[in-house]
């Protein structure tokens, strides 16, 4: 009795067995690349404005300050400085971030690339303010100059309360999508969903006169600290940006 083995063809089609991109060694070194860089960015931007914020308030956040500025120029420049190097990290951040969330949908990752653009419009127009107070300030005896000093003192504020509304209404949309593709944990993203409506919900108080929004941007802090320490150590979750990069753009 005898057995016919079957001989594969020139046409017979081979099973192939393919490895996910994340899984290969070139694949999470791609993923923790990007994921470090964006989580460097995070965590930059929330340092920088805050160190250069910290600075120029303690230069002009105190009535009839203009006489006191001379001395202390250098420092409410800096400040300035750093608060305008703000506008180049979070620039990055919405350029790094537009293709991952792109490929889960056109339209999120819109949304959340055109609130950046106001942000950072907002915020550098409140960082010039600050910058004009250092030539005004060798004027402070003038007449009016002190009032011109205060307005545009004010002008960084408003512009900060404007900018930070955008970016409240932006990063809801990010977290979304981390919530919804798994890109992070979920308890994650679900801090994000909850931190970023409080701080624009503070924000639209802060321009009304209500003082509340120091409180309603705690939530919104912790999500700014938690999301760049884990993507600097853990990145993006392996399957699910996997997932991303294989699949492709939808409106």
């Amino acid at each position: 009795m005898t057995h016919t083995i079957p001989i594969p063809g020139p046409t017979t089609a081979l099973p192939v067995r393919t490895t996910a991109p994340s899984t290969t060694g070139d694949g999470r070194r791609g993923r923790m690349l990007q994921s470090r860089v964006i989580g460097a960015l995070f965590l930059a931007g929330f340092l920088v404005y805050g160190a250069g914020s910290s600075m120029t308030t303690a230069v002009v956040g105190r009535s009839g300050f203009l006489a006191d500025v001379p001395p202390v120029h250098s420092l409410l420049a800096l400040g300035a400085f750093l608060m305008l190097l703000n506008t180049a990290v979070d620039l990055a951040k919405a350029v790094l971030l537009f293709p991952v969330m792109r490929r889960d949908g056109l339209r999120t990752a819109l949304a959340y690339f055109a609130a950046m653009i106001v942000e950072v419009v907002f915020l550098s127009l409140g960082a010039l303010a600050l910058f004009l107070i250092v030539p005004l300030a060798e004027h402070a005896g003038d007449a009016g100059a002190q009032t011109l000093g205060s307005t545009l003192a004010q002008l960084n504020a408003t512009s900060y309360q404007v900018g930070e509304l955008a970016l409240g209404v932006g990063a809801t949309f990010l977290c979304l999508l981390l919530f919804r593709t798994r890109l992070v944990p979920r308890w994650l993203g679900i801090s994000g969903l909850i931190g970023y409506p409080l701080l624009a919900a503070g924000t639209i108080a802060e321009l009304f006169g209500v003082h509340i929004g120091l409180y309603l941007t705690m939530p919104g802090f912790f999500f700014e600290l938690a999301l760049p320490i884990w993507l600097l150590t853990k990145g993006f979750e392996p399957q699910a940006f996997a997932r991303q990069v294989g699949a492709g753009s939808t409106p």
